[in-house]
């Protein structure tokens, strides 16, 4: 099988969609606290059809429904470590199933979802990076999730939706020794950190990481992610990585999305010109949107 790592260097990779998104439209209650790691526990089957249509639709990478996996909030469901490693390791058991299924066995990978801490909460606090909390502690409590997918046999780590220089240097630190390969990407907002820190300085701090193959954005808006790449590109060679939500806007304490969305497809040339080499899609983006994102890429 082609490494990812190989993958990247041969051209752009087509990244997923949000698989909330996907799980929420098939007709599954995320509304708790647990998300999408609810339906780990309780419908697994769901999980990996969601990959499979998202493998359907032209994506080359699944990211893993571990992102708001959290031992902290699962021990409030009765769950202890040892329950918790164990859904951390079938998030990625499911989607190289769904790859299976999909017959695409080589030629095409498995990312493991790391999310920010905020996501933990459930209150919106990974758009501000607003934790209280010191790079100690933020490496204390990545420490555990890292090292359990790290050993369940993902293609690479997703560390994705990071909003402050602290996590960054928690994360950076912690993948020190753990023989994994991965991507880091930030969530932004006016050019910034949604912490309002500098994204040159983010990029700068996560390139410097020898396990991190690729760097950039998500879950931030479309027509933001071409000047954050370039900010990118200046500060390191490594590939590029961009998937933006569709354009809705969350309201963290409904829980619920307002607005409307917009194609991605008009702006794969300008990202793929700027570096970009891992392009997909966040938040409300489906499958429909992955197959023209795929279409775009093929023309490029």
């Amino acid at each position: 099988m082609t490494s990812f790592t190989d993958a990247l260097a041969a051209g752009p990779v087509v990244l997923d969609g949000g698989l909330g998104t996907l799980l929420e439209a098939r007709g599954n209650d995320l509304s708790s606290a647990l998300w999408s790691a609810r339906l780990l526990r309780e419908d697994p089957g769901e999980v990996r059809a969601a990959h499979a249509e998202f493998y359907a639709a032209g994506a080359q990478v699944a990211i893993t429904s571990s992102y708001q996996v959290s031992y902290a909030a699962l021990s409030g469901e009765g769950l202890d470590e040892a329950d918790v490693d164990r859904l951390l390791a079938r998030s990625v058991d499911l989607a190289r199933r769904a790859r299976t299924d999909e017959g695409l066995d080589g030629a095409a990978w498995v990312a493991a979802s790391v999310g920010p801490f905020g996501a933990s909460r459930a209150d919106g606090s990974e758009y501000t990076g607003d934790y209280g909390l010191t790079v100690a502690e933020l490496r204390a409590w990545h420490r555990p999730r890292l090292r359990t997918l790290a050993e369940a046999g993902a293609d690479v780590l997703a560390i994705e939706t990071i909003p402050s220089l602290a996590e960054i240097e928690a994360i950076t630190a912690e993948l020190e020794g753990l023989s994994s390969t991965a991507w880091l990407s930030v969530t932004i907002a006016d050019g910034q950190l949604r912490s309002g820190e500098s994204l040159a300085d983010a990029f700068a701090m996560a390139a410097a990481a020898p396990e991190i193959v690729a760097v950039g954005v998500n879950c931030c808006a479309a027509d933001d992610v071409a000047e954050a790449l370039l900010i990118a590109r200046s500060v390191t060679g490594k590939p590029l990585v961009a998937y933006p939500n569709s354009g809705e806007a969350w309201d963290a304490a409904h829980r619920s999305w307002s607005g409307s969305g917009a194609p991605l497809e008009g702006h794969i040339a300008s990202w793929v010109g700027a570096g970009a080499r891992l392009v997909g899609g966040c938040c409300r983006v489906g499958p429909a949107q992955i197959r023209a994102v795929a279409e775009a890429l093929a023309t490029v």
